[in-house]
């Protein structure tokens, strides 16, 4: 049989099937140095073999070797996937080889089978444990077909010994991870004296193929199916269609396995299985181990032929990426020199990043504002919105406006209008704008912070300590320079407060105040008059005049008509207690002020007339009602009676407004938002300009020097460009990824003069399958 197959192949030297499939074993040995996320996006070509417990999975994997080298059991035996790859080859001799026993060949096959046994118990433990890592075995023989299986473990309900209660669910999730892919072929075994049509293999290949157009169903134990029973149905696919077909085969009884019935034997009573069965006559393309391998080697091989130009692209794309993360993390060992020119070139990459994001010239986000977006969406949308949005009269009330008023005046009172209450309440106003912008600048430099933190953040993630050192050094920096644009901001603030411009050619002042306050609806009654001088307006009014206490009381004396100019101002703007007191009544009022009258003029008589006027009625003080007055004697008396009231610990101005109240409060609210108008669009301005100044622009200009200065020490070198553990294994992994993608890539590079070959059209038919040539079966082709 030997001698046949090097006659095969000396006829055939060329054969597409014997350079392409073998090329995919050495992509897959290549590519096997990777970890799971390394090889992540480049799936190679592999078929998948999946089935329940005791399908007979493992059954047709060694018929397709042609020896015995699984475990066996009635329980679960397969508990790691294992990769098989069969190569073909021209001598004489078998053996196995395993990835992790490199250099290693094992060329009895039982200790194949125990060393499968001894690694699976390694990993998943000796109770039947299961395990997602694979075990990768290549056997080497002149009786196998070139191709790759993966044997998975088989599908089981019930957990046993060591197996968590998911098992089912586990295994399931790790079958979808190989079948999953468009790479993979799915070798979905189902037992015959099952219910084929509720297989959990077709159930799950179902599930990662849908459309079936990359599953194999494979029907073993044909044997012993029900008597009167057949497969027939499904091998032609009616039951459950699959674009690759189906394959019947008969597998080995544990009865065979006992007494160690050879493969050879197994085979040959497949033969005169399906040779003497007439159900199965006529079906001879889709019965048989031989006819599975032929199938499985051409199905592979076109697949593959298939896969390999996107096969190309993703390894490329991969090459490329790694090799850019690789020259990112540069060689780990350097001199001093090497040392200080990469510090510099680091510090020089950072501060051009800090300035690009800035003033928005690196990448643009599409997702959200970012660098110096956001500090002009925080000056424009937030500092100057919310200053707009602020009343500059809402918190000063009217009797705040009457008191400051009143207060202007001192002891005199005013008589016109004064300056005083407007600069005091302006001022405040004024005032009310520092936090604001100081509050700005805070933003500002938290925005800095982010922005300094986004600044070569994945080649700094290598060096822990420089980055925690310019971090420090950064954000000191920017606190320095928070700290002149906050004084700055503040002398602003106090410059608009110690100089109150009424000349300013915004300001509404003068008549333009009192057009506003009519044009508003403003009380304006009584004589007011206004007079706009250079530096201010003078507000000059006359308070209307009570015309009498009582309308029979006539005032004589020039000194009894200023008091009663005196009595008339305190009526108009009274002041009230805040302690409870009340002013006198007005016939309180009246009283004293007629028994002042008659003390300070003897002419008048008991009847309130005067001596000289004999009486006559105009001169009556109250009409008649001084008649009943007590004497000399008792009215000495009352006059000493008289006590004056001790004034309250706080005065207020009364409750009762009076037109020419209104009129002043109106005026002085109207100059407070006119003045706050021209200071709020002052500040809308300075204030950005000076944070832009003091703490941005500067921060832009003097940050690559001032991170020199901090940093650049050559006793810190080592210190600062010390990497972490972490990174120095990423970047040895990323070393070894990059030697098996460059490998991979040249491997692929073999490959198109074989491509050619597929498209001048090689007869795949006159490759051997390898198996033993059984009579009716060894020459049969594929319809």
């Amino acid at each position: 049989m030997a001698d046949s197959v090097a006659a095969a192949e000396a006829a055939h030297p060329a054969t597409v099937g014997q350079a392409v499939i073998p090329l995919v074993n050495r992509l897959q040995d290549i590519m096997a140095r990777l970890d799971g996320d390394s090889a992540a996006g480049v799936e190679l070509p592999q078929v998948a073999a999946i089935g329940g417990q005791s399908s007979g999975k493992s059954s047709v994997l060694e018929a397709l070797v042609g020896r015995d080298f699984l475990p066996r059991g009635p329980e679960i035996c397969t508990r790691r996937p294992l990769v098989l790859q069969l190569v073909r080859h021209s001598a004489p001799e078998e053996w196995g080889e395993f990835l992790h026993a490199p250099g290693r060949r094992f060329h009895d096959f039982e200790h194949i089978k125990r060393e499968i046994q001894s690694e699976t118990d390694k990993e998943a433990g000796g109770n039947k444990g299961v395990s997602e890592k694979q075990i990768r075995l290549k056997i080497f023989s002149p009786n196998v077909i070139d191709i790759t299986l993966v044997d998975l473990p088989g599908i089981t309900r019930v957990p046993v010994g060591d197996q968590p209660s998911d098992i089912e669910s586990r295994i399931r999730t790790m079958i979808m991870q190989y079948i999953k892919h468009p790479s993979c072929i799915i070798l979905a075994v189902s037992p015959a004296n099952a219910d084929l049509a509720n297989s959990d293999a077709l159930q799950l290949a179902r599930l990662g193929d849908p459309d079936g157009s990359r599953t194999i169903g494979v029907i073993t134990k044909l044997d012993i199916m029900d008597r009167g029973t057949d497969a027939r149905n499904f091998l032609l696919g009616n039951v459950i269609p699959l674009k690759l077909g189906y394959v019947g085969i008969v597998n080995r009884s544990q009865e065979d396995i006992n007494f160690n019935r050879s493969i050879k034997d197994a085979l040959a009573f497949e033969e005169k299985f399906f040779s003497t069965l007439p159900a199965y006559h006529g079906l001879s393309q889709c019965c048989g181990v031989p006819q599975l391998a032929k199938k499985l080697n051409m199905i592979l091989l076109k697949h593959i032929t298939d896969m390999l130009p996107g096969l190309k692209s993703r390894i490329n794309a991969q090459l490329v990426a790694v090799a850019k993360e690789h020259a990112a993390y540069g060689d780990a060992a350097e001199s001093t020199a090497g040392q200080g020119v990469k510090l510099l070139n680091i510090l020089g990459k950072y501060c051009e990043a800090f300035s690009s994001m800035v003033e928005g010239k690196n990448k643009v986000s599409t997702d959200q504002l970012s660098g110096g977006a956001r500090i002009h969406y925080i000056f424009q949308s937030i500092f100057v919105k919310s200053l707009e949005e602020v009343d500059p009269c809402k918190n000063i009330s009217d009797e705040d406006i009457r008191t400051s008023i009143q207060n202007s005046g001192g002891p005199k009172g005013a008589m016109f209008l004064p300056e005083l209450p407007f600069e005091i309440l302006v001022r405040r106003q004024i005032g009310r704008l520092l936090d604001p912008s100081l509050q700005c600048a805070k933003f500002i430099y938290d925005e800095l912070v982010k922005i300094s933190h986004g600044c070569l953040t994945s080649e700094l993630q290598k060096y822990p300590i420089l980055k925690r050192r310019m971090g420090e050094s950064v954000s000191n920096f920017l606190r320095d320079g928070l700290r002149p644009a906050e004084t700055m901001i503040t002398h602003i603030i106090e410059m608009e407060m110690d100089y109150i411009n009424t000349s300013h050619s915004s300001f509404v002042g003068g008549s333009k105040v009192v057009e506003l306050a009519k044009h508003d609806g403003l009380p304006l009654r009584g004589p007011t008059s206004l007079s706009a001088h250079k530096d201010g307006i003078a507000i000059s009014s006359e308070m209307q005049l009570k015309s009498s206490i009582e309308n029979n009381i006539q005032l004589k004396s020039e000194r009894g008509q200023k008091s009663r100019a005196v009595f008339a101002r305190d009526a108009t703007r009274g002041a009230t207690a805040e302690q409870g007191f009340q002013p006198d009544t007005d016939a309180d009022i009246d009283t004293e002020y007629v028994w002042v009258q008659v003390m300070e003029n003897p002419s008048l008589d008991r009847r309130g007339t005067s001596a000289a006027g004999g009486g006559q009625k105009g001169n009556s003080l109250v009409g008649g009602s001084l008649s009943n007055m007590p004497g000399p004697r008792v009215l000495n008396s009352l006059y000493s009676m008289i006590r004056l009231r001790e004034p309250p610990i706080t005065l207020k101005p009364s409750e009762n407004k009076t037109d020419q109240d209104r009129t002043e409060i109106a005026i002085v609210k109207l100059l407070v938002k006119s003045y706050y108008d021209i200071v709020r669009k002052s500040i809308e301005d300075a204030v950005p300009k000076a944070i832009m100044h003091f703490l941005v622009n500067h921060t832009k200009r003097e940050l690559h020097n001032v991170l020199i200065r901090k940093l650049y020490r050559e006793n810190l070198l080592d210190e600062m460009l010390r990497e972490t553990d972490e990174v120095l294994i990423r970047r040895q992994r990323i070393q070894e990824t990059l030697q098996v993608l460059e490998q991979a890539h040249r491997t692929l590079e073999e490959f198109p003069l074989e491509a050619e070959k597929v498209e001048k059209g090689y007869s795949l038919s006159e490759y051997t399958t390898g198996l033993p040539k059984l009579a009716g079966l060894g020459n049969r082709s594929l319809s």
